[in-house]
């Protein structure tokens, strides 16, 4: 499979000067949610990372909003259940009545990962209830193998992308005004 083509045919490979949940700045976006759009596009992804994982989970987590909708497709090619965590006061948490188990073994799922910092967020909240992570997985791994998650880790695509923080970041010293993805809004002092 070949996620970039993927990307670009879908229009999800975007330029400009953008904001990343990493609190990251980059010139370059992968909004998964084009391509997740696409059912036939979806399932072949969710199939694809099904195949990369090492051993079946109890269940499949990811978090909300990017690792969604590729969640519920490995946790469908894989037949378990799939929870997403979401953002409450600025906090990762675990809603909804979703009820982790001790001991239950966990696959972590997100759409792209660039620090991995929301992934082991989720991690926490897991472990917390006494839960394993297993393993996690993700179509996008934007950190080219450097993010250190502490737990076997696949992805479909490694692609190098750069990022800055925002004191070095190029774009912000010419006065390009910062998107945050998803809010098509520009922001201040980010």
């Amino acid at each position: 499979m070949n996620v970039e083509e993927l990307f670009t045919r879908h229009g999800a490979l975007l330029k400009g000067h953008f904001l990343l949940s990493s609190g990251l700045h980059s010139d370059r976006y992968l909004q998964s949610a084009l391509v997740l759009a696409d059912p036939a596009a979806a399932e072949a992804l969710g199939r694809a990372l099904a195949a990369k994982i090492p051993a079946k989970p109890d269940l499949v987590v990811s978090p909300a909003m990017g690792g969604l909708i590729i969640g519920q497709e490995v946790a469908r090619a894989l037949g378990v259940k799939h929870y997403f965590t979401e953002r409450t006061d600025g906090t990762m948490a675990l809603r909804r009545g979703f009820q982790i188990h001790p001991g239950q073994k966990i696959l972590v799922v997100e759409d792209v990962v660039t620090t991995g910092k929301s992934t082991k967020e989720v991690f926490s909240v897991l472990r917390a209830s006494g839960a394993e992570v297993s393993s996690a997985c993700s179509i996008v791994d934007r950190s080219e193998g450097r993010a250190d998650l502490g737990v076997p880790y696949a992805a479909l695509w490694t692609v190098s992308v750069p990022v800055w923080t925002p004191d070095a970041c190029p774009p912000c010293r010419a006065g390009v005004p910062v998107v945050k993805p998803g809010s098509r809004k520009e922001l201040k002092n980010a």
